[in-house]
């Protein structure tokens, strides 16, 4: 047990007792010995702790009458260590984000961890986040928090990957999603008349509108756009049967790919992995990146899918160095 720790375990049993309790009983609560006891003693009345003791019962008590708490928010080492990797992973997970609005935070965090000698930028320099393929959050992300929190419809300028074609759309919010670092809004879009999932980056322009937004239940978001393999998933229509290399089963049999899939190992000792999707694009994707040590089973129009991509893919190196 640490020093945080001990001052939470003597306050405790303190606060709580009726009577004096004795050195001997307080020293098994904070497992320590008679030098260690008398020094979180004489650290918790640095704190102005009413501690006294009575010399009739033997015992340590709080002063009758004299209302204490111990101030502020305490934290052991390895707390304050998580809490400011915490922080980093805000941080990092959208750089400048949310910089100005955790600095207050980061800054208080900092003077603990000097505290405990764990300053200096130590988290920073053992703790790494690293991002990959994120694309930013572009310029509306301010607009459509305020709408999401304010819970108004917008109106959104949006770009289209899949079609390259721009729309105008009313949209009322219902949560922001960060998936494989980028950031996505679900919301009901009204245009179509419809659930639909966002990228933040492809909205080019936003502006409140005076409509309150129409509120949709997690149960209904989840079943419409979490049902399926993906973040563009909707409602599953298909269950997909892959089969993993031994070899690449001590990795995937350790994997999350979606709430609802179901994994067994087989006899010779390949994994098989089942998942329902809708959307084929993003579980094609991850299928090919395993190459030779996955293949689909089932069902046949996704085998094909990915046999298709295969082959074109081979075809770029048949005709021998690029051009």
């Amino acid at each position: 047990m640490d020093r945080f720790h001990r001052i939470y375990a003597l306050h405790g049993a303190l606060s709580g007792a009726r009577v004096p309790v004795s050195r001997k009983r307080l020293e098994e609560k904070l497992e320590c010995g008679t030098a260690t006891f008398k020094r979180i003693v004489d650290l918790m009345r640095g704190f102005a702790a009413p501690i006294e003791y009575v010399r009739e019962a033997n015992g340590y008590r709080y002063t009758p009458g004299i209302a204490f708490e111990l101030p502020g928010i305490w934290f052991n080492a390895s707390e304050l260590f998580a809490l400011r990797s915490a922080q980093m992973l805000l941080t990092e997970a959208e750089p400048g984000l949310l910089a100005e609005t955790l600095k207050p935070l980061s800054v208080k965090l900092e003077r603990l961890l000097q505290a405990e000698r764990l300053g200096g930028g130590e988290a920073e320099r053992r703790v790494r986040i690293i991002r990959m393929a994120g694309r930013g959050t572009g310029d509306c992300f301010p607009r459509v928090v305020d709408a999401l929190m304010q819970r108004r419809q917008i109106r959104i300028g949006y770009w289209s990957r899949s079609s390259g074609q721009d729309s105008l759309r009313i949209v009322s919010p219902q949560r922001l999603v960060h998936y494989r670092d980028n950031w996505y809004l679900d919301a009901w879009c009204h245009t179509s008349a419809g659930l639909r999932t966002f990228a933040l980056d492809c909205i080019r322009s936003a502006s409140l509108r005076s409509g309150r937004a129409r509120d949709v239940s997690d149960r209904d978001l989840d079943a419409e756009l979490g049902g399926a393999y993906g973040i563009f998933s909707g409602k599953p229509s298909a269950e997909a049967v892959l089969r993993f290399t031994e070899f690449r089963a001590r990795w995937v049999a350790s994997e999350y790919w979606h709430p609802r899939q179901r994994g067994s190992r087989l006899d010779d000792g390949r994994y098989e992995l089942r998942l329902p999707y809708d959307n084929p694009t993003e579980l094609v994707m991850d299928i090919l990146r395993h190459g030779s040590d996955v293949e689909v089973v089932a069902p046949e129009s996704l085998r094909q899918q990915v046999a298709d991509r295969l082959r074109a893919a081979a075809a770029l190196y048949s005709s021998g160095r690029a051009k």
